[in-house]
């Protein structure tokens, strides 16, 4: 993510916080990402754009070893930090990645991240720059839109958020922009772009940096007497995948 798109984030750490709580991430997003990752104790770990270090926190209350959190919003990473301070927990939090962090992790997690490239060369350099942190073997998870996303405006708005492709026609062609607004509850008012790229552009792409045994995966909604019935539409067709691969 460059320094451009950071800037519109600067300001939405509490919302990115709060976001975490919302019942399609609570009941269907969060749970699925974590089965995903599975136990953390002992392992080395970098939340790849961070935000206001929700999962880092996460992960180095579940025990993990080392945990650093990359942001490129100044905003994101002071939020984080007082957060975590807040929780006495010991966690790193960076604006930079280089040589020192290469290879020094077992798994990244980057949720979010890659809908933020806005060209071809752009998602191959965001690939390239996930997948050096970690070690040979070591596991990346991120989070793009979902290539099967529902293009209707309208479908998203009970879950909270409202997907806008810049062009109705064009809405799952690589590089189309959308537009996503954020109001649930009334509690948040805030709209930040992204860009879609299909599966074949990003498994493209992670290869190309040097990953392997790519896998694709659909968030699914576990039985919970709590969770709102209107989520199982979400779980139809939810807005982000989970991708799963592993540093050749």
């Amino acid at each position: 993510m460059s320094q451009h798109h950071a800037a519109q984030f600067e300001a939405l750490a509490d919302l990115y916080e709060d976001l975490s709580d919302w019942p399609f991430r609570r009941y269907i997003e969060t749970p699925s990402v974590l089965e995903r990752i599975g136990d953390v104790r002992g392992r080395d770990l970098l939340d790849f754009g961070c935000g206001a270090g929700t999962y880092a926190r996460r992960f180095k209350r579940a025990g993990a070893r080392r945990v650093v959190g990359y942001d490129l919003a100044d905003g994101m990473l002071a939020s984080a930090r007082r957060r975590a301070a807040d929780e006495g927990l010991q966690i790193e939090f960076v604006a930079e990645l280089g040589p020192p962090l290469e290879g020094a992790f077992d798994l990244v997690v980057a949720v979010y991240v890659l809908p933020y490239a806005q060209t071809l060369p752009e998602l191959r350099r965001m690939c390239a720059q996930m997948l050096a942190p970690l070690r040979r073997g070591g596991r990346l998870i991120t989070l793009p839109i979902h290539p099967d996303y529902d293009p209707a405006p309208a479908y998203y708005e009970p879950f909270g958020f409202r997907m806008t492709p810049q062009r109705a026609d064009a809405a799952h062609q690589d590089g189309t922009r959308i537009q996503l607004d954020l109001f649930y509850q009334q509690r948040h008012d805030a709209s930040v772009h992204a860009w879609y790229w299909s599966r074949a552009a990003i498994d493209a792409a992670l290869r190309g940096a040097g990953a392997d045994a790519v896998s694709w995966h659909d968030p699914q909604l576990r039985a919970d007497p709590a969770a709102p019935p209107e989520l199982a539409a979400y779980a139809r067709r939810p807005h982000a995948a989970i991708v799963e691969c592993v540093r050749g």
